[in-house]
């Protein structure tokens, strides 16, 4: 295990909830919680700079084994002084194991007890992913906090099916913790189960028991409902270690953000936020706002009052000029500000639970986002990146 002192420090819990205000201790500074944490997959969140990115609140960034296994490939991103110096974001980074890859690359995996082999999305040529060489390629890019492997499954599954991915992820993670050669990076395991609360309470119970310094909650929005995802989180995270941060990974809505830090939940991360950036969706405490709709066209008020970021300096009509002619700073600027209102979001978070005022907190904002989403109008189209 790591000799560099990793440490969740637990500052304050709300009266009421299960909301908690931590700080997660690493080589690279503090990451105050909860917080989310903006997706860069392949050494990049997608058309946003480092300086930016910090710009937003953002305090910590997520990567992706698979994809920086396949480009650059891991020897080069450790050739140029890591992930860190490769991508110049000096703040902690944490990297996928590429066990999300089992589950979206599906019909091009074989998985063994042994490894997981996938056929490359980019050429078809094979690789071959063991815990161990996941832990050997998360070492080579030096993230802060690597995640074990694991097994995903797409929900609804057999009882069968979700109980080998259970066992095989528990035999995997034993292994990657046996594999772990650096001092200066924490491994998460993961708790899968599907949305059976007995499997989710036993797998939590027996990862616990191997004392990693963070656990993940892993299956998840991969076909359930809200509903159903909430009910895992409400029998998995009061049995995770108290002394640990927790993260839910791939999630989500500003309302599952809401909802799940309301159960006890520190860590996220999501594409959404610049996903829709890219599309011209935008997140704000009045809801969405799809600028391609033709009633912004001559609206010359910001997209939100109050929002620090350089997209709301400009009119919702100029923003919407600029997706309209196919111009980059759109989406560029669109990203921008949805990251933005995510680190605002759950920077108000951590403010209320320090005021022992979360619930408070969660209904007003959730109210915004229980709202039906305003329909496309006029010349919206929205795609697909």
């Amino acid at each position: 295990m790591p000799r560099f002192p990793f440490r969740y420090e637990l500052k304050a819990t709300d009266p009421t909830t299960q909301a908690r205000r931590g700080t997660f201790h690493t080589p690279h500074g503090p990451v105050e919680t909860p917080t989310f944490m903006p997706v860069g997959t392949q050494g990049t969140v997608k058309g946003i700079t480092a300086d930016q990115l910090r710009a937003t609140g953002a305090q910590m960034v997520l990567g992706n084994t698979y994809h920086l296994a396949l480009r650059p490939g891991e020897e080069t991103v450790r050739a140029l002084g890591g992930l860190h110096k490769f991508m110049l974001w000096d703040g902690p980074i944490l990297t996928d194991s590429g066990g999300f890859q089992l589950f979206s690359l599906a019909q091009m995996t074989k998985v063994s007890e042994e490894q997981a082999v996938f056929r490359s999305h980019i050429d078809g040529s094979l690789m071959h992913l063991s815990p161990e060489r996941a832990v050997a390629i998360q070492e080579a890019l030096g993230s802060d906090v690597a995640m074990v492997l694991d097994h995903v499954v797409a929900l609804p599954a057999t009882d069968e099916v979700i109980d080998d991915a259970m066992e095989r992820t528990l035999r995997w993670a034993v292994r990657c913790q046996k594999a772990a050669a650096r001092e200066d990076q924490a491994q998460f395991a993961i708790v899968q189960g599907g949305l059976d609360p007995a499997r989710r309470v036993r797998c939590a119970e027996r990862l616990a028991e191997l004392d990693f310094p963070g656990y993940a909650i892993g299956g998840l929005s991969v076909g359930e409902t809200p509903a159903e995802m909430y009910a895992v989180l409400d029998v998995t995270t009061p049995v995770m270690p108290r002394e640990k941060p927790r993260y839910l990974m791939g999630v989500g809505t500003p309302i599952d953000l809401l909802e799940s830090i309301r159960r006890g939940v520190d860590l996220f991360d999501c594409v959404m936020p610049t996903r829709n950036g890219r599309n011209a969706l935008a997140f704000t405490d009045g809801g969405q706002v799809r600028l391609r709709n033709k009633i912004h066209e001559r609206d010359d008020r910001p997209l939100e009052e109050g929002c620090p970021c350089p997209a709301c300096k400009h009119s919702r009509g100029y923003l919407r000029h600029l997706f309209m002619a196919g111009e980059m700073l759109g989406p560029i600027l669109l990203s921008i500000h949805n990251v933005t209102y995510y680190q605002r979001l759950t920077a108000g978070a951590r403010e209320a639970i320090e005021a022992g005022r979360y619930q408070e907190f969660y209904e007003r904002k959730s109210a915004v986002w229980r709202k039906p989403a305003p329909a496309a109008t006029g010349e919206s189209t929205e795609t697909t990146p």
